[in-house]
């Protein structure tokens, strides 16, 4: 029988997080203040629009979703979980950020000192692209994610290294703080994200057809409960264990480890190539748009030198 409703007896603290409940309010609170109370003092500052708060607040809700409601600890049961959580996300969330927050608040931001010199790496984007693709998939190496998955401190880092490494990535195609003549012309802003799926195409192949169970904090009982701590508080883990109610991930769910990691592997191809649709064809729309604007300018301008010079023929004919 499948028992993945049992994770209720970790109890409503790790089910459902207060405290990151507070810190997305807290995010949330502060975006509104700067965006519709603030925002003079920030060069260029303007109230944001509806979609752009709907936006970021649609990504806030999703960020709490992902690692403040069960779907954290299920993530750390179930590998197809944690490959659910890390498309949302790197893939989802991430580029989303370029839609819900103003251009003048991403300048600011940018300009600080530190994240000039980080962001300053995007514009040569094939640089972040192979970061990302490159530190996602070593942190998806058995021996790098089991070790990881038992240190709480390290991590929560490497986490938030894989998310400004995500923001990263994608800020060649969403900016809006480089001057346009700088951005990629459309046609490589596809090529560019048909990149970033090609290059996370081995890390997921390797996830869906190895012959084995490759994560030890998914399959041996001791490694398990040493990342379990990672988002169920000591006392209530060990009162568990004591109890002789879990010994392993086995408990919450009847899949096998390997089927469990190949439908990980699955699902993070299936998002991925998901939310690159949209992307794709908001990009693809754009580039037509700017294209047919491009033609039309040319179109009035020739017509308007037309004009003029039948206009100077007849003027002196």
């Amino acid at each position: 029988m499948d028992n993945l409703s049992s994770i209720s007896i970790f109890g409503f603290v790790a089910n459902w997080s207060p405290y990151y409940f507070s810190f997305v309010v807290f995010m949330t609170v502060v975006y509104f203040l700067l965006t519709r109370k603030w925002y003079s003092n920030f060069e260029g500052g303007r109230p944001s629009t509806n979609r752009e708060a709907a936006t970021f607040g649609i990504a806030m809700v999703l960020l709490y979703t992902m690692y403040g409601s069960p779907v954290d600890i299920l993530s750390h049961i179930l590998f197809s979980f944690h490959m659910l959580q890390m498309a949302f996300v790197f893939l989802l969330i991430a580029p989303l950020l370029y839609f819900g927050v103003p251009a003048y608040l991403w300048a600011y931001f940018v300009s600080l000192p530190g994240f000039r010199q980080f962001f300053a790496i995007a514009r040569k984007p094939l640089i972040p692209l192979i970061l990302f693709t490159g530190v996602f998939s070593v942190y998806h190496l058995p021996v790098v994610l089991d070790f990881l998955k038992q240190e709480v401190i390290l991590h929560a880092a490497f986490n938030v290294l894989l998310f400004m490494l995500a923001l990263l990535m994608f800020y060649p195609v969403f900016n809006k703080v480089e001057p346009e003549e700088k951005h990629m012309g459309g046609l490589f802003k596809l090529l560019y994200i048909f990149g970033i799926g090609a290059l996370l195409t081995p890390a997921c192949g390797l996830i869906i057809f190895a012959e084995n169970a490759v994560y030890s904090t998914y399959t041996d009982g001791d490694a398990w409960l040493s990342a379990m701590e990672l988002c169920v508080p000591s006392g209530v883990l060990d009162g568990l264990k004591g109890q002789g109610l879990i010994s392993g991930p086995e408990y919450f769910t009847d899949a096998s480890p390997r089927m469990d990691q190949q439908t990980g592997g699955v699902i993070m191809k299936v998002l991925q190539e998901v939310f690159f649709g949209f992307m794709l064809g908001h990009l693809f729309f754009n580039w037509y748009r700017n294209e047919r604007k491009d033609e039309d300018e040319v179109t009035r301008r020739s017509m308007e030198e037309a004009r003029l010079q039948k206009e100077l023929f007849n003027q002196y004919r």
